[in-house]
């Protein structure tokens, strides 16, 4: 667990990283994400970033709401403000 300004968040929480199938680097609407990853949070969020930079609006992170910072699916601008806050970059 990591606390900052009195908010706690549980980066061994359970999650799974998705991805969005797509053409020309869009995502497909035709098409649901399919999981690429399963562990905690942290591995999740781990394993977002090595991902290319302009592919990463094709990820999402599924994971248990911890309100206010977590939500249920995390898209990629929140990903990486979490990787931030978590001194991953």
């Amino acid at each position: 667990m990591m606390e900052a300004n009195g908010i706690h968040m549980r980066f061994d929480a359970p999650a799974t990283l998705r991805k969005w199938p797509s053409i020309n680097n869009k995502r497909r609407a035709d098409r649901s994400s399919y999981q690429l990853a399963e562990g905690t949070l942290d591995d999740c969020i781990r394993e977002f970033m090595t991902k290319p930079e302009d592919t990463r609006h094709l990820y999402e992170i599924h994971t248990a709401p911890q309100p206010p910072l977590v939500t249920e699916i995390l898209l990629a601008d929140h990903i990486t403000e979490l990787a931030r806050f978590r001194s991953f970059l």
